[in-house]
């Protein structure tokens, strides 16, 4: 079968190469076209484009590159036409996604979504374009699944999250031999995740940084994103006690103490690993202002709107400054304090379902695919 897969992020790529691998064992003459980045690329080397070429953070950012945009769109129609794939696999991207789809079903192609947009935290009026143009939705919150087929009429399958395998499955840590290779002391680490664009790092590291001097007896170490070069960070690391870890963000939670966390899918894979942390957010003040009149929730990090309660703390835009990073920070070092996050981060694990999402969904769009082609046979 041939298979086109647009992943947009780094998430979707570490999604998309696990479902490829497990595809690749339901299906041994899988064939595969995709967009994505280095983990997919690994799989198969049919790439037609990276994720860091298409991430366009924020309302404002969005409009500077409608050109840009356009000009994918239109590349990519053309490319899954000359592929003539058997399905199209989407792994959330919905911006750019949920146009091809409307053109793809058009088209007459089969469509499959791996990863549902979050329309259920804003522009939940995109259900009306889910319906029409998606034949088959595989979604990973244990929520989702409610909020769907409850709430909008519209079957879709609950897979498990494949965070759970991708951390399961990772090659074993020794800490010894990772903090000799990176020159790490050995304090405890407190980990950095700023995020993987170039304006959200500017905008969330100086901050993280700036409670550094308060801990003198951690050592802060920044995960570098792997669509950044290390000559982005260097302008940050001012002081001795930090420390910079490139393309190596599971295995530095692996051997951390605690984390300062940008919202986002980062949130989930830092619980995963039973790392107390911090969430943090700030957007353009532009950015903010249309998105908390859009966006319908009590939380922004997954962590909490899985739990449906508080279970990590987040500071969001004005309240993500030092002042806070450092009370809160204080908070999860307390001993006392870290039990309670490890208690619920088990309760979070057992929520997303176990392992196996990616072997689930494989199967699940191959005997779909393999019905409709006996079917017209």
């Amino acid at each position: 079968m041939n298979y086109y897969i647009i992943a947009g992020e780094a998430s979707g790529d570490l999604h998309g190469s696990n479902l490829m691998k497990a595809l690749l064992k339901k299906d041994v003459n899988a064939s595969f076209r995709f967009w994505g980045g280095d983990l997919m690329q690994k799989v198969s080397n049919d790439l037609v484009k990276h994720y860091k070429d298409l991430a366009f953070m924020g309302f404002l950012e969005v409009i500077m590159n409608l050109k840009t945009i356009s000009k994918n769109l239109s590349f990519c129609k053309n490319d899954i036409e000359n592929f003539n794939p058997d399905v199209i696999i989407f792994i959330d991207y919905p911006g750019f996604n949920l146009r091809i789809a409307k053109w793809a079903k058009q088209k007459g192609y089969k469509t499959h979504y791996y990863i549902s947009p979050q329309i259920w935290a804003w522009k939940e009026n995109r259900i009306n374009a889910i319906k029409r143009d998606i034949d088959k939705m595989y979604v990973i919150l244990p929520f989702e699944k409610n909020f769907y087929e409850e709430k909008h009429h519209f079957h879709v399958e609950f897979v498990g999250h494949p965070l759970i395998d991708a951390i399961a499955d990772r090659n074993q840590v020794d800490e010894y031999e990772f903090r000799a290779n990176h020159e790490l002391s050995e304090k405890p680490i407190i980990a950095l995740l700023p995020g993987s664009r170039k304006q959200e790092i500017n905008k969330m590291l100086e901050v993280m940084l700036s409670v550094v001097d308060s801990f003198p007896s951690y050592q802060f170490v920044i995960a570098g994103a792997p669509s950044q070069d290390f000559e982005f960070y260097k302008k940050f690391i001012k002081n001795k006690n930090i420390s910079f870890v490139s393309n190596k963000t599971y295995d530095l939670l692996s051997v951390s103490f605690a984390a300062l966390v940008t919202s986002g899918t980062a949130t989930l894979e830092t619980a995963i690993f039973k790392i107390p942390q911090v969430v943090c957010y700030k957007g353009s003040w532009l950015s903010y202002q249309i998105g908390k009149r859009l966006v319908k929730l009590k939380y922004i990090s997954l962590v909490n709107l899985i739990m449906d309660k508080e279970v990590v703390k987040e500071l969001i835009q004005n309240d993500f400054n030092t002042k806070n990073l450092k009370k809160e920070l204080n908070v999860i070092l307390d001993p006392n304090e870290r039990t309670k996050y490890f208690m619920n981060y088990y309760e979070l694990e057992k929520a997303l379902g176990g392992k196996g999402a990616s072997e689930k969904t494989a199967k699940l769009i191959f005997k779909a695919i393999k019905h409709q082609f006996t079917h017209e046979i």
